[in-house]
């Protein structure tokens, strides 16, 4: 059989099947699916005796060298697809955002030089609108074109000049409708974000970082959430929401798509796994990101809608900055730099957490990080699946992996972990990208530049 690497002995897992079966891949694509196959002497083998065989996860929302409150994540394109790759992670989707007065395609073309041949895996890119004009409507169709149909629209943020107003959105939903885009949204709620930051700016000598908790309640959330919704509703647009992390979001989203909205949802594992608790300690200011963790409930209500199908994807919206970054805030919450590292332990935790703990099956698990993603933002079959004619991006997950996670012993160049000493059973073992060997045995093996600009394709209809 003329395949150059097969994957043996191991159990494929996909978002609706099960089955003991060894993979043959030809140069970056799977060509066969079948039991006992007989490489020849020269194949390379993959052995995954008593392993799960994965599609790569994708992590569809990460932020590499992002500049953000004066200093920039120190995760380069580099080592942040090296870490991502630690963790089965095959493809990423960043950001190029539009600055004022500029054009969307001026961004993209800035981002795609700071990454093309600089990434280990395959990256794709969202466009963030920040300057709504006729110039910018004009070129959604052919931003679409070249392989970027989702858009990034901010409901906060007035102050850095990124905030898209009610009408912004509504325009934008009208116009990536017609070409079979999306519009994703940071829904927080400016107006009543930014007045309670200045209120609990006042007794921010005696409440610390916990005051960028109570700064940010879940309304600030839902309300624009359900908001977005209704200009979706009003356009017909798709909607996808991101970071979502309260737990009356979820179900804003569930009655929305109960009534045949096109809106779809995405949660973090942090906003599953920490509450505002971790603000309370010595170190909270680390754990500062936006929107913030929320209370116990709201991370109940996420773990619902994920196995309800309310929420679709999961992602980490991985900003990844160390300590002294984060120490700059010189006990003023206003001034901490927002992010999390997490693309490098999303499949562990949510395979420990979600599986684990029978919140899903592992054919949901794979759907939420994997074949959802894949659908939304129009790599499908491409990416998300194992199926012959897919790219040959594979994880070999061993599920009896213990680990104990300490920073210190992660790919990322972050010093600190929001998940220190956590305790995981399963772990991936091998990363495939596009039929190379990238990760083996928990060691990086890859190299830098082999991982290409994903040119996505505009989803028109979309049935999860």
């Amino acid at each position: 059989m003329n395949v150059d690497l097969v994957v043996q002995n191991g159990t494929i897992v996909t978002s609706d099947t099960t089955l003991r079966a060894d993979i043959g891949i030809a140069g970056e694509q799977i060509t066969v699916i079948k039991k006992n196959l007989r490489p020849s002497s020269e194949t390379q083998v993959v052995d995954a005796k008593g392993m799960f065989v994965f599609p790569g996860a994708i992590d569809a929302h990460v932020h590499f060298q992002l500049p953000i409150g004066g200093t920039i994540s120190v995760d380069d394109f580099e080592n942040g697809t090296k870490a991502a790759a630690m963790g089965g992670v095959t493809t990423v989707i960043d950001f190029a955002t539009q600055e004022k007065g500029r054009s969307i395609q001026e961004a993209v073309e800035a981002r795609r030089k700071e990454a093309d041949g600089n990434v280990c895996i395959d990256y794709g890119l969202h466009a963030g609108i920040t300057d709504w004009n006729d110039a910018t409507r004009g070129e959604i169709q052919q931003i679409i074109i070249n392989g970027i149909p989702s858009f990034k629209m901010f409901m906060i943020y007035r102050e850095r000049g990124l905030m898209a107003d009610d009408g912004m959105l509504f325009q934008g939903l009208e116009e990536t409708k017609k070409h079979g885009g999306m519009i994703s949204v940071h829904a927080e709620s400016a107006f009543i974000l930014d007045m309670l930051i200045e209120r609990y700016a006042k007794e921010m000598k005696t409440l610390g970082a916990y005051a960028h908790a109570l700064s940010r309640p879940a309304y600030t959330e839902s309300e624009a959430v359900h908001r977005a919704i209704k200009w979706a509703e009003a356009t017909g647009g798709r909607l996808y929401i991101v970071h979502m992390s309260a737990g009356e979001s979820v179900q804003y989203v569930h009655d929305a798509r109960a009534r045949g909205i096109d809106v779809y949802a995405e949660t973090c594992p942090q906003y599953l796994l920490l509450d505002d608790s971790v603000f309370k300690q010595e170190n909270g200011h680390y754990y500062a990101s936006c929107p913030q963790v929320k209370k116990k409930t709201d991370n109940e209500r996420l773990w619902q809608g994920l196995e309800t199908g309310d929420v679709q994807v999961v992602a980490t919206d991985t900003c990844t900055l160390n300590t002294q970054q984060k120490d700059t805030w010189g006990g003023d919450f206003r001034k901490i730099p927002y992010g999390l590292p997490g693309v490098e332990t999303m499949l562990p935790l949510m395979y420990t957490e979600g599986v684990g703990k029978q919140h899903f099956s592992i054919n949901h698990l794979i759907a939420l990080i994997s074949t959802n993603p894949a659908k939304i933002f129009g790599m499908y079959p491409q990416k998300g699946t194992i199926a012959p004619g897919s790219d040959a991006d594979i994880v070999v997950f061993d599920p009896n992996k213990k680990v104990t996670l300490h920073a210190n012993d992660l790919q990322t160049k972050c010093d600190w972990s929001p998940y220190e000493n956590w305790s995981l059973k399963g772990y991936p073992n091998t990363t495939i990208s596009r039929g190379k060997i990238i990760v083996s045995g928990g060691k990086f093996i890859g190299e830098c530049g082999h991982g290409q600009f994903l040119k996505r394709k505009p989803v028109h209809q979309l049935d999860l």
